[in-house]
C-alpha cells in the first residue's frame, strides 16, 4: 500500500504558520517536504526541484549587493526591472518564496506606495498589498481620491515573502534596494508613501521608529539623482490590530491629500 502524499499537508500548515505570525523554522519545512516527496512511489511524478546554485557560495554578500546594482542599472523599463528582480538568485529568501511580489497599479503613477513585503496572499498572486492589508490601503487611499486603477503604484522594499511573515534582515533590504531605487526613478512619482516602519526606516536610513516618523514630511533620494517628498504612514497590517490608531492614520492621510493638492 502505497503511503499517502503529505507533501500539500505540510504546504499548508507552513501557509497557516505564516498567516498567524509564527517564526517557522523554513530549513526544517523543506526538509519536511523533501522527506514527503521521496516517499512516494517511484510510478508517482515528482514535482521538479530547483537546481542548487553552487555559483551562490562562490560570491559574498557585498558580491550580490554589486551584481544587484548592476541589474536595476541596466534596466530601461519597469518591465526590465521586473524581470532582473525575477531573475536575481542573491537573496535566500528566494528560496522559499513562490513568487517575486514586485509591483501593482499604473505605471507613472504619480503617487507611489512602497511597503514593507509580501505575506502569503502576496507571495501566491506576485502581487505587493492583495491580502486583508491591502484591501484597507485600498480603502485608506480611496478615502482621499486616490487608487491603484487609476493613480497609484505599489511596490514593496523587500519583493520575497520571509518565513514566518518576519521582518526582512538589514542584508536582505540591502539587496533588494537598488532595485527599489531603480524603481523609484523609473515611475518618477510626485510623491511617495512609506507603509510601515521597515518601509519608512529602510528608505531613510532612520534609527527612529514609525511613531514618530509618521505625520512628518521626508525626502527620498535616489544615487540617480531622483528626489520625491515621502510621508510615513502606519501599515495597514498595524491598524488591523490596533484600530484605535485610525484617527492618527486619517490626520496623516489628509497631510498627503494637502501636499498633493499643493504640488499639483
Amino acid at each position: 500500500m502505497s503511503r499517502p502524499d503529505t507533501s500539500p499537508a505540510l504546504r499548508a500548515l507552513q501557509d497557516w504558520w505564516g498567516e498567524m505570525g509564527v517564526d517557522a523554522d523554513e530549513a526544517e519545512i523543506r526538509a519536511l517536504l523533501k522527506t514527503a516527496a521521496q516517499a512516494k512511489p517511484a510510478s508517482e511524478p515528482q514535482a521538479p526541484t530547483r537546481k542548487p546554485r553552487a555559483i551562490r557560495k562562490e560570491k559574498t554578500h557585498e558580491d550580490w549587493v554589486e551584481e544587484a546594482r548592476q541589474l536595476a542599472l541596466a534596466a530601461g523599463s519597469l518591465a526590465e526591472l521586473k524581470a532582473a528582480i525575477e531573475g536575481f538568485d542573491g537573496c535566500l529568501l528566494k528560496e522559499a518564496a513562490q513568487n517575486a511580489a514586485c509591483f501593482d497599479g499604473v505605471e507613472g503613477a504619480p503617487v507611489m506606495v512602497i511597503g514593507e513585503g509580501p505575506g502569503a496572499e502576496e507571495d501566491r498572486q506576485g502581487k505587493p498589498f492583495v491580502g486583508r492589508a491591502g484591501q484597507l490601503l485600498d480603502r485608506m487611499l480611496g478615502a482621499i481620491g486616490l487608487s491603484r486603477a487609476t493613480n497609484v503604484f505599489i511596490t514593496n522594499v523587500n519583493y520575497w515573502r520571509p518565513p514566518g511573515n518576519r521582518n526582512p534582515t538589514d542584508e536582505e533590504l540591502e539587496l533588494c534596494r537598488p532595485f527599489v531605487d531603480r524603481m523609484v526613478e523609473l515611475n518618477a512619482p510626485k510623491l511617495i508613501i512609506a507603509a510601515g516602519g521597515v518601509s519608512a526606516k529602510s528608505l531613510l536610513q532612520a534609527s527612529i521608529g514609525i511613531m514618530k516618523l509618521r505625520g512628518t514630511e521626508q525626502v527620498l533620494k535616489t544615487p540617480g539623482g531622483y528626489s520625491a517628498p515621502l510621508f510615513p504612514i502606519f501599515h495597514p497590517a498595524f491598524l488591523l490590530r490596533r484600530p484605535e490608531e485610525k484617527s492618527r492614520a486619517w490626520r496623516d492621510l489628509l497631510q498627503i491629500q494637502g501636499k498633493l493638492e499643493g504640488i499639483g
